[in-house]
């Protein structure tokens, strides 16, 4: 099947001046540079009232409308942030605060509840726009001790799975009602941030049927991990597909763990579509070839390009891309029909 696109997701251009400051606009804004889908992120009222997406079905036909009237279909929704706060360890509190309504800021257990529950009302709100995927991410209790100095106590990395598992297996299982899939993106800062860390909080929910992968290669170049293994690893449990560029230029003082520099200064930096190091031609071949077939997505997250510039060059670029899948082999010309068995006797040498 073909991948379909471009599409590109709102969050890092949703604002406040036009023309990103309503879903009609940025729409059409995106329809102009040649989108033809857009991810949109649940947490911001000027593209969408989540609660009321999961509840109407009539006012997600009247978001779809907005959006095909600009020759704009929805890919996804996003609940990135509201599932970063589903597990928070709290060293990150603080932080992770400004994610939430002021009502539930300071209040742990209260800020989870109402994470839980927009996560959820994601789900419904899918099944009524008539998709089947959604993204999030699944937070992090361990990630203070990704690096085992001080020594991890015994059962320590165990233990975080299994809490994970104990606050996502209910949300997965919301998303089995509704028939949607729940594809987590590995990334830094989070207890899914790898192949190893993927295949143990798969294992922690027995395999749940949708629990599956958002695969953005970016975050894996900042880690030197192989994108295209992960692929062949993973791809029966990739269902989304951000297209993010990044570039790994390491030096005498400064590598992998170089993260308290700005994200300019950095070894492994973001950078826009055909920018940096990575090898789309690969991975558009490689998800073509294992038959994926959801929405290839633009994130933009450059530490150099203005965002506008470089949704512009974005559209061309996946487009370019993107593989129509042959519908036959070169050679189908030649005639393989029939029993050839006698002619392959000959070819063999066999009597």
């Amino acid at each position: 099947m073909t991948i379909k696109g471009p599409a590109i997701f709102l969050a890092q251009f949703a604002g406040d001046k036009e023309p990103f400051n309503t879903l009609e606009n940025i729409t059409k804004w995106a329809a102009d540079l040649g989108y033809k889908g857009v991810q949109i992120p649940t947490w911001d009222s000027r593209m969408i009232d989540l609660k009321k997406a999961s509840e109407s079905k009539d006012y997600c036909d009247e978001i779809k409308g907005i959006c095909k009237n600009n020759n704009i279909e929805i890919s996804e929704l996003s609940t990135h942030l509201q599932g970063q706060l589903v597990a928070v360890h709290p060293a990150y509190d603080i932080g992770f605060d400004q994610f939430a309504p002021s009502e539930v800021h300071n209040n742990p257990k209260s800020r989870q509840e109402w994470a839980v529950d927009q996560v959820k009302m994601a789900a419904k709100a899918s099944r009524n726009l008539g998709i089947d995927v959604s993204v999030s991410f699944p937070g992090a209790l361990l990630w203070p001790y990704i690096y085992s100095w001080p020594p991890r106590l015994p059962g320590l990395v165990e233990d975080g799975f299994k809490e994970l598992s104990k606050r996502w297996t209910p949300i997965l299982d919301v998303y089995e009602d509704n028939g949607v899939d729940l594809c987590y993106e590995a990334h830094a800062s989070e207890d899914i941030h790898d192949g190893a860390s993927w295949e143990m909080f798969l294992s922690a929910v027995n395999e749940h049927p949708r629990c599956n992968l958002l695969y953005d290669p970016s975050h894996f170049v900042l880690q030197q991990l192989d994108y295209l293994h992960y692929i062949d690893l993973y791809h029966d449990r990739i269902k989304m597909f951000h297209v993010k560029d990044a570039e790994f230029n390491s030096s005498g003082r400064n590598g992998v763990y170089g993260g308290y520099l700005d994200w300019r200064d950095r070894a492994g930096r973001f950078r826009s579509l055909g920018d940096g190091q990575v090898d789309f031609s690969s991975i558009f071949s490689k998800l073509t070839y294992y038959g994926f077939s959801g929405w290839a997505v633009l994130e933009w997250e450059c530490a150099i390009k203005d965002s506008v510039q470089g949704a512009r060059e974005g559209a061309p670029f996946i487009q370019n891309h993107i593989i129509t899948v042959s519908q036959g082999a070169f050679d189908d010309f030649i005639d393989k029909s029939g029993d050839n068995r006698e002619a392959n006797k000959k070819i063999l040498g066999i009597e």
